[in-house]
């Protein structure tokens, strides 16, 4: 079953206070015949989009399910939101994260108090770590993306760009597990089908573009999906619940190149005034230079999921000519 508008509704009205409504800024760039807004998730207190889902997840907990703590996996964005949102209910947080997850993102993780176990490269691993875990100790999972609770945490976002921007006809939005893309996608179609939702993810890790476009679910190795620069969008595979959101309400999934993720990050930071990572950078590389694959629109508006860069990495990417 699909979440449902009245549970994305609910969510939000749970998360308010906690995670922030942010803005839609104006970017100004020569070239699409249209508008381009960016949603700066980047601004949200972790720095990213997944304090929504993970707070609305936890939130929802008995006090019984609460006191035996909470674990996740994560490479970096949906530790901090699962950290932030424990330790605003003063529970135990245990986070397993990727050995070659960003130091910005595990510093941030363990300074709200979360306690990190690392595991190798690969998303599955992580994840079966943490089902482990799970059973030896008792504690409650709280999984980045392929759930209810943290699609319809997620889906706010969408809610939030059709109360800013009405006529919006275009949203844009990384695609990784599949829990932003699902959430905004079913929020967006629930309320205004006529809004064309497109996923953007990189070609280096295009297991979704695969997926949608087979209609069958596939999963890339890690030793693939590891070769991009976005960090957050390596997962090797959508979420089962995700897919079947993804079928039912995105339109299209598209890739860009890495050359594109950097010079968007350069955009971004330079006329937009944001500071991106990676992975949040690939919807505007869409905008600059895929265009073609997303005309007609008169108002877009492109997700930037997470600014939680690590400061070698952008150094590295504001230098990419």
């Amino acid at each position: 079953m699909l979440v449902t508008l009245e549970e994305i509704r609910a969510a939000q009205e749970r998360i308010q206070g906690v995670a922030s409504h942010t803005p839609l800024v104006r970017l100004q760039i020569s070239g699409p015949p249209g508008n381009v807004f960016i949603k700066a998730e980047g601004l949200q207190p972790i720095g990213s989009f997944k304090l929504r889902g993970a707070y609305n997840k936890i939130s929802q907990l008995k006090e019984a399910e609460r006191q035996r703590g909470v674990i996740t996996y994560s490479s970096g964005n949906h530790a901090q939101g699962v950290a932030y949102a424990a330790r605003a209910l003063g529970r135990k947080a245990v986070i397993v994260m990727p050995s070659n997850a960003p130091e910005v993102k595990k510093r941030a993780t363990a300074a709200l108090g979360a306690e990190i176990v690392e595991v190798g490269p690969s998303s599955l691993e992580r994840k079966e770590k943490a089902e482990e875990l799970q059973a030896q100790f008792g504690y409650v999972m709280v999984p980045p993306y392929d759930d209810r609770d943290i699609i319809a945490g997620q889906g706010t976002c969408g809610l939030e760009i059709l109360e800013d921007l009405p006529e919006v006809d275009l949203v844009l939005s990384p695609v990784s597990g599949g829990g932003l893309l699902s959430g905004v996608a079913a929020a967006i179609k629930l309320l205004k089908p006529s809004v064309r939702v497109l996923g953007v993810e990189p070609d280096l890790a295009a297991d979704a573009q695969e997926s949608f476009r087979t209609g069958r679910l596939v999963t890339w190795p890690a030793e693939l999906t590891s070769r991009t620069i976005a960090d957050g969008l390596r997962t090797q595979r959508l979420g089962d619940l995700n897919f079947e959101h993804v079928r039912a309400y995105v339109d299209d999934i598209i890739t860009v190149k890495e050359e594109e993720i950097a010079c968007a990050m350069q955009t971004l930071l330079y006329q937009a005034r944001l500071t991106p990572e990676p992975s949040g950078a690939v919807t505007t590389a869409a905008v600059l230079f895929h265009s073609e694959g997303l005309v007609p629109f008169r108002n877009c508006v492109a997700i930037m999921s997470g600014g939680n860069v690590e400061p070698d990495v952008l150094k590295r990417m504001l230098a990419t000519n």
